[in-house]
C-alpha cells in the first residue's frame, strides 16, 4: 500500500503501481521543436498521469489521468515527422509519470528506434528513483531499456534549486542508462558544457 511522506509525497510499495490498471493512454501535451526538455532542439511529449503528487510540481493538471487528449495514431505520426527533421536531437517523455503511462511510451519509443535506430536520443523524466526502477514491474523495465538518459527521482521543494540543469530539485539525477544497466551501477550523464 502507497504511503504519504512527511514532505507530502506519495510513495509506491514495490510493483504496486501498475501501468495497466492506472493509465488511460492520454496525452496532456506534445511541444515540437523546443529547447528546454534536455539538449538541443527537441519534440516533447507530456503522458497524463502521477501517483507521485509531488508538492510545488510544475504540472499538477497532468497528474491526472484523464487529462488532455487519447494517444492517437496520427499524434504519433506528427511526433515521426517532427523528428525526422534533421535539427532535432530527440524526443523527451514527461508527465505526469511517464512510467505509469507505458504503453504509450513503448510504442513510440520503439517505433523511433525502428525508424531512426539511435540517432534520435530519448530523455525521460520520472519520479521512480533508479533503484526502486530497475526492480518495477517488466513494462517499466522495458521503457528503461529504450531510454538514453533518465532524471529520476521525486522533486522535493525543500531541494528546489533554479540554478539546476534539466533538475528541479538536488536529490534527481541526470543518469545515462545504457552504460548503467551495461556496468550494473549509476553512470551520470554529463556533456561538454557541464562544469
Amino acid at each position: 500500500m502507497s504511503k504519504k511522506l512527511a514532505n507530502g509525497i506519495t510513495v509506491p510499495e514495490h510493483q504496486e503501481w501498475r501501468s495497466e490498471a492506472l493509465s488511460q493512454n492520454y496525452v496532456a501535451d506534445y511541444k515540437p521543436f523546443i529547447m528546454v526538455d534536455g539538449p538541443g532542439v527537441r519534440c516533447s511529449i507530456y503522458l497524463s498521469g502521477c501517483k507521485f503528487l509531488c508538492p510545488g510540481c510544475y504540472n499538477v493538471v497532468a497528474q491526472n489521468f484523464h487529462y488532455g487528449s487519447e494517444y492517437t495514431q496520427e499524434l504519433e505520426d506528427q511526433i515521426i515527422a517532427d523528428l525526422s527533421q534533421s535539427y532535432v536531437q530527440g524526443l523527451t517523455l514527461l508527465g505526469g509519470e511517464p512510467f505509469l503511462n507505458t504503453a504509450v511510451a513503448l510504442k513510440l519509443t520503439r517505433r523511433i528506434r525502428a525508424e531512426f535506430g539511435h540517432t534520435k536520443d530519448i530523455w525521460s523524466w520520472t519520479g521512480y528513483t533508479w533503484g526502486e526502477l530497475i526492480h518495477e514491474t517488466e513494462d517499466k523495465q522495458a521503457l528503461l531499456k529504450e531510454i538514453d538518459v533518465l532524471v529520476d527521482g521525486r522533486f522535493i521543494q525543500a531541494l528546489m534549486d533554479l540554478k539546476l540543469r534539466f533538475r528541479g530539485s538536488s536529490n534527481q539525477r541526470i543518469i545515462n542508462v545504457p552504460e548503467s544497466l551495461a556496468t550494473d551501477r549509476i553512470v551520470l550523464w554529463s556533456d561538454e558544457y557541464d562544469g
